[in-house]
C-alpha cells in the first residue's frame, strides 16, 4: 500500500471515529418494572370486580368537542426546556414499584382528549408541564361528582370485558363533562390501552390506586 493511500485510510478512520462519538447513546432496554407500569395490564381470569375491593363503575368517551368557554384560553406550548422532575409524568413510564388499586370501586365514563386540552392542567397552578399524547394521565368531571378522586391521586381502570386495565394519574378537571356525571377524560394513550379511539364512549370500572413507592 502506498503511502498516500495508508494516510487516506487513517484520515478515514479518524473521521470515523470522530463522528461516532457524538451519535446519541442507545437509551437502555426498559427494566421489568417499567414495562409493566407504561403499558395495559390484565386481571386474573374470571376476576370479580368485588366494590369491597375498591372497584366503581365509570364512563369512557370520546369528547373533543366538550370544553366549553370556561376552559381556561389557549396559551403557547412553552419553548424553554422542562426540568426532569417536572416532565417525570411524560409519559408516566416512572410509576413503578408499589402501584396497585386500593379503595372502593365504582364504574365511571372514560374518554379522550388531545391538542389545545391538555394545556393549562388545573391541577397546577400556573405550571409550564402539560401532559401529551402519549402519557398516562387523566382529567376528571370539574363539577357535581362529590366523592371524584383528587388531583395527583393515581386511579386503576379496567375494561371487564377484555380484561385490560391501566394506570393513570389525575392531573386536570373535565369543564365539558356532564355536571355529576363520574366521568374520566383520558390521554389518548391511556385509552387505547383500553380501546380504540373510534370508539368514542365506554364505561369502566375504576379504583383509587395507591401512590407507587418511587415516586
Amino acid at each position: 500500500m502506498s503511502l498516500y493511500s495508508l494516510v487516506t485510510v487513517l484520515l478515514l478512520a479518524s473521521l470515523y471515529l470522530a463522528s461516532a462519538s457524538y451519535l446519541p447513546s442507545q437509551r437502555a432496554p426498559p427494566t421489568v418494572t417499567e414495562f409493566k407500569y407504561s403499558r395495559a395490564h390484565s386481571l386474573e381470569s374470571g376476576y370479580n370486580f368485588d366494590p369491597r375491593d375498591g372497584w366503581q363503575p365509570v364512563n369512557i368517551s370520546n369528547l373533543s368537542y366538550k370544553y366549553g368557554p370556561s376552559r381556561p384560553p389557549k396559551v403557547h406550548r412553552p419553548t424553554k426546556p422542562i426540568s426532569k422532575f417536572k416532565s417525570i409524568l411524560d409519559p408516566l413510564t416512572n410509576v413503578l414499584k408499589g402501584l396497585k388499586g386500593i379503595g372502593k370501586p365504582e364504574k365511571v365514563t372514560i374518554t379522550w382528549y388531545t391538542g389545545h386540552d391538555l394545556l393549562n392542567p388545573s391541577c397546577w397552578k400556573d405550571s409550564v408541564w402539560a401532559p401529551t399524547d402519549s402519557s398516562f394521565a387523566c382529567a376528571l368531571t370539574r363539577e357535581g361528582w362529590t366523592s371524584r378522586p383528587q388531583c395527583f391521586q393515581f386511579l386503576e381502570l379496567c375494561e371487564s370485558t377484555k380484561n385490560k386495565c391501566v394506570f393513570v394519574r389525575v392531573v386536570d378537571t373535565c369543564a365539558g363533562c356532564a355536571k355529576g356525571s363520574k366521568h374520566v377524560d383520558l390521554t389518548k394513550n391511556a385509552f387505547r390501552q383500553l380501546a380504540d379511539l373510534e370508539v368514542g364512549a365506554l364505561t369502566v370500572q375504576m379504583r383509587v390506586a395507591k401512590q407507587p413507592e418511587e415516586w
